[in-house]
Order: C-alpha cells, then structure tokens, then sequence
C-alpha cells in the first residue's frame, strides 16, 4: 500500500502484556497501519519522538487522574485522532469521550479486526463505537450516582474479582476497597435497589451499562 495511506498509530495502556500483545496484533491484521508507539503512560506518549501520529488507540483508565477530556483535547490540538478502549461501558463516561472529540470508543475484548476498523475509521475521520456498548447509550434507566472510582470498584468486583484483586488494580488498600463496596450497596438500597450479595451487584452494574454482558 501507498506510504501516503499508511495509518501512523500509537498505542497507549498500562497492562503490559495488552499492550505488547496489541503490538503483535495489529501490525499482523493490517498492512496499512504502521505501530509507531507503543507506551504505557501519558507522558511516554508526549514525549515519544515519533509523536504526534495520525491515530492514538488509547487507554481510558490509565490511573494517572488526568482528565480524558483534557488528554482528548490535547491529541485534536496536535492533529491527533483518538480510539479510546476501555473494560467498562458507563454511559456518562462514553458520552463525555465522544463530546470531548473522540472518534472511537472500543471494549478490550473486541476481536483485532474490529480494533482495526475502528483505527481505519477514526483516520477518515469517522466515528466507531463497540455494538456492545449502543445498549448503555440508548439506555434510559438512571442508577444512583456514582462515583468514577465507585464505577470502577463495582465494574471490577462484579466482574468477578475478589476484593483483594480490586483495591490491587486501582492502587488502593483492601479496606479502601471494602468501603467503596459498603457506599455503593447504601446508594443502591436508598435508590431501592438490593446488591447486597455480588451476583446481585453484578446484574445491577450490567443494567445500569458500568459492566458488560460479557465481562
């Protein structure tokens, strides 16, 4: 293919075994992308010498508290198209990516072909979201309001980690994690909802679009 139609992308996750997998993948499934990138921080991403690219295939939860509308904003400035991928499908956050100019937006357990096709969309400038999460979009049903780190804790446990596996995932001690738990289930009670037992938690993070079907 035309050096002038190759897709110069980055990739951008914390997970290092995503991300060196990524590497193999998309390169393997696509002869018009060109894996410039590959680094697991914001600021490895800046400061890449090959930065800007055309696409960067990036992260949500990269634990670094920055903003996603403000990394979003900073990729347009530079002429950047952003891909977000993510494990959880909470409606607002979708919805705020999209506003702050994202093109994509992708679950991790989209097969590569479609990981690609969300990289060759956002390069014409088109959008591209996971079908999986068109559910959480169009879903009218309004939860108690939780917190980012809260939605995390409840996408992660009602995944089926423990709660060791949870507070090690988002830097927190287990007690932290246990008190995000006890604060979800009483906003849920108070909202007249019953997630007192973790597959009741699970059905409820399902409906409410924090957690996948097939998480």
């Amino acid at each position: 293919m035309p050096e002038a139609e190759t897709i110069r992308l980055a990739v951008v996750d914390d997970h290092r075994m995503l991300l060196g997998a990524l590497s193999d993948w998309i390169p393997g499934a696509a002869d018009d992308v060109d894996l410039c990138a590959a680094v697991a921080s914001w600021p490895e991403l800046l400061a890449h010498h090959e930065f800007p690219v055309d696409v960067v295939l990036l992260d949500l939860d990269l634990k670094d508290n920055l903003p996603i509308s403000l990394k979003i904003s900073t990729l347009n400035t530079a002429g950047v198209r952003t891909v977000l991928m993510s494990a959880y499908s909470d409606p607002a956050v979708v919805r705020e990516a999209l506003h702050a100019g994202a093109l994509g937006y992708i679950v991790k357990n989209e097969p590569v072909e479609t990981i690609v096709d969300a990289i060759r969309a956002a390069q014409a400038g088109q959008s591209f979201i996971s079908a999986e999460l068109e559910p959480a979009l169009t879903d009218d049903h309004e939860g108690p309001r939780l917190s980012a780190q809260e939605r995390r804790v409840m996408a992660l446990y009602g995944a089926g980690e423990p709660v060791k596996a949870v507070a090690f995932k988002l830097g927190i001690s287990e007690e932290t994690a246990k008190s995000y738990l006890k604060r979800i289930r009483e906003k849920y009670r108070l909202a007249g909802y019953d997630v007192g037992t973790k597959v009741a938690l699970r059905k409820r993070a399902i409906a409410d679009g924090i957690l996948l079907q097939g998480d």
